[in-house]
């Protein structure tokens, strides 16, 4: 276990600003109060085995005594480099990005299980969308008792989705983000 080399580091926060903006400052400065030492710590970001872990300076220091062929993980783990150098988060983020989204987007009860099923959200599935959310920002899904599902990537701004369909697809799985992001630049 060590920690984000510079690069790995601008990967990391350029993802997690995506979803939480101006608020990331506060995942790394919020106080810890796990472990036995009198006065809080901080939260550090951790990578094992292409990994990326949040966990308290406490806790670190605490796994540094265990070897790293035996440590499974220390923290939560919030995403994972692939083989080829990109960085994804992972659903164990959700909680860490929904106490700091920047953009919501909250569903009908009746069309939470589709969006839990993997299919994009349409218009007429959402009852409540934050005022500035533009066209690709990443945007964190609630219920409308504000649980949080999911995050994924607005297809459309909080000004058109009042313009447009009832079908008309306004949240996207994160897999189809790439490809119609880059379909409506060409058309642009």
């Amino acid at each position: 276990m060590r920690p984000l080399d510079e690069k790995e580091t601008t990967m990391v926060f350029e993802k997690l600003f995506k979803f939480t903006g101006p608020n990331l400052k506060h995942l790394l400065e919020r106080p810890s109060a796990e472990g036995p030492d009198p006065e809080p710590g901080r939260y550090c970001l951790r990578l094992h085995k292409n990994r990326v872990f949040y966990a308290s300076e406490s806790l670190v220091r605490r796994a540094t005594a265990v070897s790293g062929m035996r440590l499974a993980g220390v923290g939560t783990p919030i995403g994972k480099f692939t083989h080829g150098g990109a960085f994804h988060l992972n659903i164990h983020a959700l909680d860490l990005l929904a106490a700091h989204a920047r953009r919501r987007v909250c569903l009908k009860p009746d069309t939470e299980r589709s969006f839990l099923f993997g299919n994009s959200v349409p218009k007429s599935a959402l009852a409540r969308i934050t005022e500035n959310t533009k066209s690709g920002d990443g945007v964190v899904i609630m219920s409308m008792a504000d649980v949080p599902l999911g995050f994924r990537v607005a297809a459309r701004g909080a000004q058109d989705c009042r313009k447009a369909d009832t079908n008309a697809v306004v949240v996207l799985h994160q897999s189809d983000a790439g490809e119609y992001l880059h379909k409506e630049e060409d058309l642009m």
